[in-house]
């Protein structure tokens, strides 16, 4: 029936006059339980099904949407939108023309191993109740602990006036956690961890929640019990995957968004130090290659056709040091002069597709771990961060440490407290010296637009070794 009421609406908006219109049905099955100190707290069951319809009138878009879903109401809605867009069209200076795409057809999804469905509420908490106990085990002084499991799946079908027919099915399993270790004399450090992938329970289960948790609590227990203070002066830093992904997001990939290279997201989520003619401009380090690719399995960015009904493959952000290509959707590539390359994502029905990551890494180099940390004289090992903070065009950022280690003659020694990276885009990119070959990724959800879209995203890489950095207090 979704199906149907979508294929009408385009069809209606072209009897109405539209000269583009696209319709996406999505229906969304969802749970969420946590654990706060041990206690549970009030689980949350989610079905909702619904339309979102974008068309394109005299040169103004018009995005609505509704979850009333009979014939007659997606009719009124279909008008509704002309009426707002016919209104709109008088103020328009510069009519929204959109990329010329191939119509693609296709029906995907992701499989489960383990069922979402069959899993119960019981197992659920059993799991939630396990990591706590295990957290509980593990020989550190606690203080708030909170945990959250979270499933669902999406079920979508796009439709538009070019000819694109896409049906999808995504079920996906999340964890997260933030919990505070406490040293007994008043110091306290926080630690989030964030798990999320597109698949059924098989995925949650291969994380070793209970062991990763309590892992991560025993490394902050001895940071705070033996910390020393970071060295001072120009030093050699290794980052872990997980510092490596947030600079990978924060600097590389939110930067090159076409919207906010355009100016469209200056006013909610921000703007970008990069310029549509910077194409070709070195930001970093020969050995630093950022991708963002949707197509990796499993992955929580994952997907195969984004929501302008676009097929998704992977974007050479900067290749070796150099801005390789932008984000784009079909409005922002069509004011640049280019095709889309598949990167418009909607949280919901609710919400207009727009320019998003999805799974943005480093690419792999050809160093191991050891010799990473060989021939430094002095250094600092930083595994996991605890802060971080990033200005309005992606230029100035800071990165402060949970996890990190003294690096002394090659060897890693001493735990370290707030170890503070501080550092701009063309600092750190330039920085990078040597490059590991394992890449791991870490999930997280990123936040954009106005009103605000969540979306799952994974980011990471191997490890890196960077060059003349100064660290901040």
């Amino acid at each position: 029936m979704g199906s149907d009421l979508a294929d009408f609406a385009v069809k209606h908006a072209l009897r109405l006059g539209a000269t583009y219109a696209e319709a996406r049905f999505e229906k969304i099955r969802a749970s969420m339980f946590s654990l706060k100190n041990g206690v549970p707290q009030l689980g949350g069951f989610e079905e909702a099904s619904g339309l979102g319809l974008r068309l394109v009138f005299h040169g103004a878009m018009e995005y609505c949407s509704t979850d009333w879903m009979d014939k007659g109401h997606v009719e009124k809605l279909v008008e509704g939108g002309m009426k707002d867009a016919a209104a709109n069209a008088r103020l328009v200076k510069d009519p929204v023309l959109l990329s010329v795409e191939e119509a693609e057809k296709a029906k995907w999804r992701v499989k489960e191993k383990k069922k979402i469905d069959s899993v119960g509420v019981d197992e659920k908490l059993e799991i939630l109740a396990g990591i706590d106990s295990a957290l509980a085990e593990c020989e550190v002084k606690l203080g708030s602990r909170f945990f959250s499991l979270g499933d669902g799946t999406s079920e979508k079908y796009y439709v538009n006036s070019e000819g694109t027919r896409i049906a999808s099915a995504t079920p996906g399993v999340g964890f997260y956690a933030v919990f505070a270790v406490q040293d007994g004399k008043g110091g306290s450090m926080q630690r989030h961890v964030q798990k999320h992938e597109t698949g059924g329970y098989e995925r949650l289960f291969a994380w070793n929640l209970e062991e990763t948790v309590c892992g991560e609590a025993k490394a902050i227990g001895r940071v705070l019990a033996e910390g020393v203070p970071a060295p001072e002066g120009e030093i050699s830093v290794v980052c872990a995957p997980e510092v490596v992904g947030i600079a990978c997001h924060e600097s590389v990939g939110h930067p090159y968004e076409a919207d906010r290279i355009l100016g469209r997201e200056g006013a909610q989520a921000g703007e970008s130090f990069i310029t549509q003619n910077d194409m070709g401009l070195r930001i970093g380090s020969d050995a630093a290659t950022v991708v963002d690719d949707p197509t990796i399995p499993n992955s929580a960015g994952h997907y195969l056709y984004d929501d302008e009904g676009v097929k998704a493959r992977r974007k050479p952000l900067m290749v070796n040091g150099v801005v390789s290509e932008f984000l784009l959707n079909r409005e922002s590539a069509y004011l640049l002069g280019m095709t889309s390359n598949g990167s418009a994502r909607a949280m919901d029905y609710e919400s207009e597709p727009i320019v998003r990551m999805s799974n943005t890494f480093l690419l792999p180099g050809n160093y191991g771990d050891d010799e990473l940390f060989e021939g430094v004289r002095k250094g600092v090992y930083v595994k996991s961060f605890t802060e971080w903070n990033i200005d309005d065009k992606r230029m100035n950022q800071k990165y402060v440490s949970c996890e990190a280690y003294l690096i002394e003659n090659g060897r890693v020694g001493k735990p370290v407290k707030r170890a503070v990276i501080e550092t701009t885009t063309p600092g750190f990119w330039g920085a990078v010296e040597a490059v590991g070959k394992k890449v791991e990724c870490f999930a997280g959800t990123c936040g954009k637009g106005e009103p605000m879209q969540g979306v799952p995203v994974s980011m990471g890489g191997p490890p890196l070794r960077l060059k003349g950095i100064r660290l901040g207090v």
